[in-house]
């Protein structure tokens, strides 16, 4: 059967052991601490060492978007070979990827009227957007047709959802990315906030005065989420995201498993430099999507 290629921005936040064995093409976003000078995530920037700048310099990052040339010179090799892409974006209401993604499409459409490459707005962000991107995978290498494989995947998108926390808002609210969470003082009250993101927009889940109890609420609201839902945890691809906490990433990971009777994803992912311009040196939480039958 007829395979396709699967590319992705950035901020799926697959790690190079996953994207490499898989056959993945990234389309990396770029960093930067002045705004002067720019570097590709993933290729220019250690990972750890960006966290290690915000959290023992304090430093303010912001991040800029794969350019519409970037997704061309993605897109035109394999045009070129007349192999069909699938190109999975970021949720198009926190960044412009999914833009330039589309009209890198339509210029390599104007020059080769045939190629056959189909752009997902997923309404996902960070380790859901791995764990979304690992659907694709599983489907490709299952054999479904370029087209099934397109319409299971936009139907599979609304099924994400993200429960973290976060060390400070101070970079969600720097970033502009706070939204609803404002109505808190935050860090003022020692407040941590619980925050969902589905369907491409953050919410506050809840506030608690430790992190602890953050992550024990957290694990709590998605049980709830899926007792609520009638909905079986093994029909979902479930993982930790975290910036550079590794070990409390992993005794996270142990608990969650521990409540929910289940095993987390075998997909490599950490949360990246572009989200975490966002949410600053200490993210963790939970994102799920839920797997296509095969």
């Amino acid at each position: 059967m007829e395979n396709f290629q699967i590319i992705s921005d950035g901020a799926c936040d697959l790690l190079p052991s996953y994207t490499e064995k898989h056959k993945l093409t990234i389309v990396p976003f770029y960093v930067s601490f002045d705004k002067k000078q720019y570097f590709k995530e993933g290729i220019e920037l250690d990972h750890d060492e960006f966290y290690r700048k915000m959290d023992e310099e304090h430093a303010v990052p912001c991040s800029s978007l794969p350019s519409i040339t970037d997704f061309y010179d993605a897109f035109l090799p394999l045009a070129q070979q007349n192999i069909p892409i699938i190109c999975i974006c970021i949720t198009s209401k926190f960044s412009g990827s999914y833009n330039s993604a589309c009209n890198a499409r339509d210029q390599i459409l104007e020059e080769y009227p045939n190629a056959r490459l189909h752009v997902i707005d997923s309404t996902l962000n960070t380790v859901t957007l791995g764990l979304y991107v690992n659907e694709a995978v599983r489907m490709r290498d299952d054999g479904l047709s370029y087209e099934k494989a397109i319409e299971v995947l936009e139907s599979l998108k609304q099924t994400g959802r993200i429960y973290f926390t976060v060390s400070t808002l101070e970079y969600l609210i720097k970033n502009g990315r706070i939204g609803k969470v404002a109505v808190i003082a935050g860090d003022k009250l020692g407040i941590k906030p619980i925050i969902i993101m589905k369907d491409g927009e953050i919410s506050l889940g809840g506030v608690t005065r430790s992190r602890a109890k953050t992550k024990k609420k957290i694990i709590e609201q998605v049980q709830k989420y899926f007792e609520d839902q009638k909905l079986s945890i093994s029909d979902y691809s479930i993982t930790v995201g975290t910036g550079y906490d590794y070990e409390e990433a992993k005794a996270f990971g142990q608990e969650l498993e521990t409540a929910l009777n289940t095993h987390l994803a075998d997909v490599d992912t950490l949360i990246g430099t572009t989200v975490g311009c966002h949410v600053g040196p200490h993210p963790i939480g939970i994102g799920f999507v839920r797997k296509y039958d095969a």
